[in-house]
């Protein structure tokens, strides 16, 4: 569709643009496209005069548009060989008191041995995490919270339908279906806290195991 353009160096409608595609290869159908696609890449200007859209091209364009793809070319390859030679002198910098040796490589042994330990540390403390003080702690708290919170909404519910007694007498056995359908049964009532046992946990020093209880 270029040699089109270059070969005239005259303006065209898409519709005629249309017609003369079959005869450089390209269907009817697709000249829209293949035009619109070399307006995106620039290498075909249009633009609207009146209602008519008129599409052009003109071989100096298209060698303004490579010399200037090939100037930016060649400043990202400048740029790329600055990064290179940076990263080269970096490589260098890194490697100096890394050379290979004995004293190296003991100490690299040795610090394989302690990340060792250190793992083997970590998983066994998390072994001992529900025997935590702390998190027992924090568990009866979480639990304080929402029984008071469950017995606040019981009180709720109980003034809730005193209201509706009082004031609805008359719908007492309507009323009565609605609470079991909600789950408001006769034997609703607030609930209870259960003691709260502290897990056995070692101590590691005496070999002894303590227990507690929390109210």
């Amino acid at each position: 569709m270029l040699q089109i353009f270059y070969d005239s160096q005259d303006f065209f409608l898409l519709k005629e643009l249309e017609k003369m595609g079959p005869k450089k290869g390209v269907i009817s159908q697709s000249v829209k496209d293949v035009v619109q696609s070399l307006v995106d890449d620039d290498l075909v200007s249009k633009d609207k005069i009146g209602s008519s859209v008129y599409f052009w091209s003109l071989p100096s364009c298209a060698g303004n548009q490579l010399r200037n793809i090939r100037r930016k070319l060649e400043s990202d390859l400048q740029g790329g060989k600055k990064r290179l030679a940076g990263l080269v002198d970096q490589r260098e910098t890194l490697k100096k008191g890394r050379e290979e040796s004995e004293e190296r490589a003991e100490a690299l042994a040795k610090l394989k041995d302690v990340e060792k330990q250190y793992n083997e540390l970590k998983n066994e403390m998390g072994q001992y995490a529900d025997n935590d003080p702390a998190t027992l702690e924090a568990m009866r708290s979480a639990i304080e919270v929402a029984h008071q919170a469950a017995n606040r909404w019981t009180d709720n519910i109980f003034t809730l339908r005193q209201w509706c007694g009082n004031n609805f007498p008359q719908a007492k056995d309507q009323l009565e279906h609605l609470y079991k359908e909600a789950g408001i049964t006769d034997d609703f009532d607030y609930l209870e806290l259960s003691p709260f046992p502290l897990s056995s946990f070692h101590d590691s020093d005496s070999g002894r195991h303590l227990t507690g209880d929390a109210a």
